[in-house]
């Protein structure tokens, strides 16, 4: 048989990351996705092949593939004797800050704490994509590391010149580089004093190998740490500078409503500054307190239009796929086989459908940015992931060159993959034009919940058949809408046929920490165990047989081992379930031990274990942090969080209505870490997640007999009948 895909596979994608420059795959709708109410609207390239979509902002074909060869452009050396190192990526709350710091001080060898990171300044650093697609340990980490690797030669290189002799004797060590047969030394500082680090970074660049790793793979504190705990540290809301207001924006009473009229009048009286263009409506004023009444004084009427509601967005999501009336032929699609043939002639057949809800991303901090002009030029400090992304946003909005526009990212608090876009950067620079002078917009935790994006709703629709003896014969997996992140199967079977389906979203929609992943593996892993079910056999047992992977059996292995999987009876109520799999160059499997009490319905996660490997670990301890925060947050979208909506409007859009996971909450969690120095180190902060959801459902059908197959799964608690 003939092969179609469009759809990589889990080792092909692996091999495209780590031998190619690296482009993403993002769950949204490409159409839909990027209108933003009142600020424009963003474009974004897409790749016919395979429907990648390449988030890069406005400075489109530009790849971290092509980045800067110069040394000089990554490192200084400074005579203060510090170093400072220019990055795109930005830090969100991924420690990303200490990890790449301790990948320069590795190969530099020089002390981690004379290193300053300069990270998400436009102005400053060299052009990235963004902070997204778990990419900065697997590409930012390694460029940076080959940039120091080379800094190191050109320094020893220096220093041989310097004294006349032999460079093989010498060494580079704390910040110096030292003779090792007449025990003389010099700083970094001395040798480069006056000089620039001109020299290109070699193509082959020789590392040093992560057996022989000092300061990468230990588990390094946080550095500046102690910033963020004692409050010092100031998050893009907490930016001021000189005469700077303060602004708000009219937001529309539902989803595509449009503006019939408006009385700015009293807003006006007040003293506030107001805006007007088209839909947007905007107001600066000399304090928050004066904006928030001046934007509340406005009156304002319009016409709202028909929207579907979260009680039939499952059923409209199916009707209303763009296939049919796409001219590109709407979404991914991979074949292998003859899964009709298979499905057709093999007796044990199961056939179910599973649903993944809305949920927002609920980040610490919600959207923030301070504008500023200076004559034609803007400056912006804005929480985002993708600030060469914004600084093209805000270039195309005000129609100015982007050598006019620079964006700077202060360390923000979480994104989760929410902060891609830049409207609230385009809000405050269209209010600071008009005002003449600075303007910040923080959005408040109910426009963070209303207009922002989403993680995508999604059907699933799942076929499988085994044999007797648990060999799958045919998979036939179909998603509508949540995305195809993650969609292809690792297990071993010879019939296949995956396609995602691309829907009308009533709701915008785009980014979350793993992206369709969650979805995918959860319907996934779920079918497996329904499968393992119908065979009266082990859900580990049935998994290994019809899995190959070594990296994914030694996971499952190992959380088995450390659960002790199979070594004790479940109790009256107590449920063992599992789930895991591959993603962004992760491996992960996650067993969980649930109590459910039959006649309250209260479910308890009592326990968590995870085992994940991605290759050679950088820094345990962060590793660590990040395994247990996926876990943390993923137990939200498993358990009970969803967004409810009704003719356009969001219903639970406060934290009082919009269920988290609180301290009370969490379980044990326990993390095995499976650290491969033999592998290339690839990035944590997704993979993770995924193998949560469907261990936690698992262990409910084990306690209960109940097969609970929509996330979240007992918002309201486990009705039993």
């Amino acid at each position: 048989m003939s092969e179609t895909t469009s759809i990589p596979a889990p080792w092909e994608l692996e091999r495209y990351e780590l031998t190619s420059a690296p482009v993403y795959h993002f769950d949204f709708d490409r159409r839909e996705f990027f209108k933003v109410l009142g600020a424009g609207v963003l474009l974004v390239s897409i790749l016919n092949q395979t429907a990648w979509t390449q988030e890069s902002g406005s400075a489109r074909g530009r790849i971290e593939g092509s980045l800067p060869g110069e040394i000089g452009a990554w490192l200084h050396i400074g005579e203060n004797g510090k170093v400072t190192v220019y990055t795109g990526k930005v830090e969100v709350g991924q420690n990303i800050r200490t990890s790449l710091s301790q990948g320069i001080a590795e190969e530099l060898r020089f002390p981690i704490e004379r290193i300053e990171l300069v990270m998400g300044d436009t102005q400053l650093t060299p052009f990235d994509m963004g902070t997204f697609g778990s990419r900065t340990t697997p590409t930012m980490n390694l460029q940076l590391r080959r940039a120091a690797a080379a800094a190191r030669d050109l320094l020893i290189d220096l220093a041989a010149a310097q004294w006349k002799t032999d460079r093989q004797h010498l060494v580079a060590t704390d910040g110096k580089i030292m003779d090792q047969k007449s025990k003389r030394s010099v700083e970094y500082e001395a040798l480069v004093k006056e000089q620039q680090l001109a020299k290109s970074i070699p193509v082959q660049d020789p590392l040093i190998p992560a057996a022989n790793w000092t300061v990468m793979g230990q588990p390094l504190p946080k550095l500046a740490g102690v910033a963020f705990v004692t409050g010092k540290h100031r998050y893009p809301s907490d930016q001021k500078v000189p005469d700077m207001w303060y602004g708000k924006v009219l937001r529309p009473p539902s989803f595509g409503a449009t503006l019939l009229s408006v009385d700015t009048a009293k807003a006006e009286q007040m003293g506030a500054t107001v805006v007007r263009d088209g839909n947007f409506i905007g107001v600066a004023a000399r304090s928050s307190g004066l904006a928030a009444a001046a934007i509340a004084a406005i009156q304002a009427d319009w016409k709202s239009e028909a929207q579907p509601s979260s009680k039939e967005i499952f059923e409209y999501l199916k009707k209303n796929t763009y296939e049919g009336t796409d001219p590109s032929g709407g979404g991914d699609r991979y074949d292998t086989g003859n899964v009709d043939e298979a499905l057709a002639s093999t007796k044990l057949r199961l056939e179910q459908t599973y649903k993944v809800s809305y949920i927002a991303h609920v980040p610490l901090e919600p959207r923030a940015a301070l504008a500023k002009w200076d004559g034609d030029n803007l400056t912006v400090w804005t929480g985002s992931q993708r600030p060469f992304g914004v600084r093209g946003e805000l270039a195309e909005a005000f129609r100015i060159p982007e050598d006019r526009v620079r964006v700077l990212m202060p360390d923000t608090g979480s994104a989760y993959g929410g902060k891609h876009t830049g409207e609230t950067a385009i809000e405050a620079a269209r209010l600071a034009r008009t005002a003449k002078r600075p303007v910040k917009v923080v959005w408040t935790r109910e426009e963070e919940f209303t207009w922002a994006y989403f993680r995508p709703a999604g059907v699933i629709d799942v076929v499988g058949s085994v044999r007797d003896d648990g060999s799958i014969t045919a998979w036939e997996f179909h998603n509508y809408n949540s995305g195809s992140a993650g969609i292809r199967t690792y297990y071993e079977i010879a019939n296949q046929r995956i396609v995602f389906h691309p829907a009308r979203s009533p709701l915008r929609q785009g980014s979350y920490r793993a992206l369709a992943a969650t979805a995918n593996h959860f319907a996934r892993e779920s079918h497996m165990d329904e499968l393992a079910n119908a065979l009266k056999m082990d859900p580990l047992e049935f998994r290994m047989k019809n899995l190959k992977n070594e990296r994914l059996r030694a996971v499952f292995q190992a959380a088995a081992d450390k659960f002790g999987w199979g070594k004790r009876k479940a109790a009256p109520g107590q449920g063992f379930g599992m789930g895991g799999g591959y993603e962004k160059l992760g491996n992960i499997a996650t067993f969980a031990e649930v109590k459910v009490d039959r006649k309250s319905g209260a479910v308890k996660v009592l326990r968590i274990v995870s085992a994940f490997e991605c290759g050679a670990v950088v820094n345990p301890g962060n590793l660590r942090n990040q395994v247990e925060g996926s876990n943390v947050q993923g137990m939200g979208g498993a358990l009970f969080e969803a967004i409810e909506f009704q003719k356009g409007k969001i219903l639970n859009g406060r934290m009082s209505q919009y269920r988290v996971p609180r301290f009370t909450d969490l379980p044990l969690i326990e993390t095995v870490l499976l650290d491969r120095k033999d592998l290339p180190s690839a990035g944590a902060g997704e993979c993770p997640m995924i193998g949560l959801a469907p261990a936690i459902a698992n262990a409910i059908f084990h306690a209960t007999g109940v097969r609970l197959r929509s996330l979240p799964l007992v918002p309201d608690g486990l009705k039993i009948t």
